[in-house]
């Protein structure tokens, strides 16, 4: 495959979302500088299939995200994910917990006077990969070098916090995908890559994931079970920061308690052991997998000082509040990214029910 292609054009979609840009602006001033700002997109196409996307919505979803309060993926769909980044920002903001985008939570959010999109060219570091499949079976897989992103769209989609067919439906579904290509894309590139104090590698990985170097420095993480989210407390006691996530299952409930992050790991490998799961046959060869965003883990490993269990990246985003782990703490790639940007070994990581 040539790097100027992608997967038939965008993966054969059909179908673009109508993203109207119906920002979350309400009042007449804010609504005009909206609209201006707006006249700039490609026109996109309705579709009574995706009749669930909302303009607003998504645009609040890029504001939450910049804010640290995410909402997993951005899709301009409203659900679970959405509702509990309204109500972590509306909690740190002192604003009534009601899960909604009503006009005071607008009115905070449009403090950040970023639009919903950014025109943007994809880059030759971007586009020169490499990208391949991924084999389903682990014995496959520890074959490979790298569990590397499948191809262009799915990278471009996790670096802007997205999914593959919300890119098609911002640009036109027959768009080829290149270095050089211009597409427009969710506003989450970050105030600053000056990272500090960390390898170029790992400088590299959260500048690929739009992950900013200015994060605010934790005291405390609270995994919460009930709300599956995980919460991050200042010094002074504020919330600062809160991801979706996925944690544990009826046969691998959470481990709730007091626990402390030992070490964190940048594109670690796994080590595949069956026995450890309780859906795979344990006469299973024990495999190690190779790093990479495709892997178990993600790009991400925060250790804790309880054996076998972390908090870790995902290699299916869009999963994460909708589906379950073996007992640890599974965020998106980029979420899990920017938490060990504010956190240090030795920090109290709290779970509770």
């Amino acid at each position: 495959m040539q790097k100027s292609h992608l997967v038939n054009t965008f993966l054969l979609s059909t179908m673009a979302i109508a993203v109207a840009g119906a920002a979350v602006a309400q009042n007449p001033e804010e609504r005009a500088k909206a609209n201006q700002a707006e006249q700039q997109k490609p026109q996109q196409a309705a579709s009574a299939a995706d009749d669930k996307f909302d303009g607003t919505v998504f645009h609040a979803q890029v504001l939450l995200d910049r804010a640290g309060f995410s909402p997993g993926v951005i899709d301009g769909m409203a659900g679970i994910s959405f509702e509990a980044a309204l109500k972590g920002f509306q909690q740190a903001r002192g604003l009534q917990e009601t899960g909604q985008l009503d006009q005071a939570t607008r009115a905070a959010l449009l403090r950040d006077r970023a639009p919903s999109t950014r025109r943007l060219r994809i880059d030759e570091s971007d586009a020169r990969g490499p990208f391949g499949p991924v084999p389903k079976e682990p014995e496959q897989q520890a074959k490979l070098e790298r569990l590397t992103y499948r191809n262009l769209l799915e990278k471009i989609a996790e670096k802007f916090h997205t999914t593959p067919q919300t890119i098609i439906a911002l640009n036109s579904p027959d768009t080829r995908l290149g270095a050089g290509s211009v597409l427009r894309l969710p506003n989450v590139l970050p105030s600053s890559r000056s990272y500090q104090n960390v390898k170029p590698d790992v400088a590299q990985l959260l500048s690929d994931l739009n992950v900013s170097a200015d994060q605010p420095k934790a005291a405390r993480v609270v995994v919460d079970k009930s709300d599956k989210v995980v919460h991050v407390y200042g010094e002074n006691g504020r919330m600062i920061a809160q991801f979706p996530a996925t944690m544990g299952s009826e046969r691998d409930p959470l481990p709730l308690g007091n626990w402390k992050v030992n070490t964190v790991a940048f594109n670690p490998p796994f080590k595949y052991q069956p026995q450890l799961f309780w859906d795979v046959k344990d006469d299973e060869p024990e495999q190690m997998l190779p790093p990479g965003p495709n892997g178990p883990v993600g790009v991400v490993w925060i250790d804790l000082n309880r054996e076998h269990i972390g908090i870790h990246g995902t290699n299916s985003p869009e999963t994460i509040k909708r589906a379950e782990s073996h007992g640890c703490v599974r965020l998106t790639n980029w979420d899990a990214a920017r938490l060990t940007q504010m956190i240090e070994d030795g920090m109290p990581v709290v779970f509770q029910a």
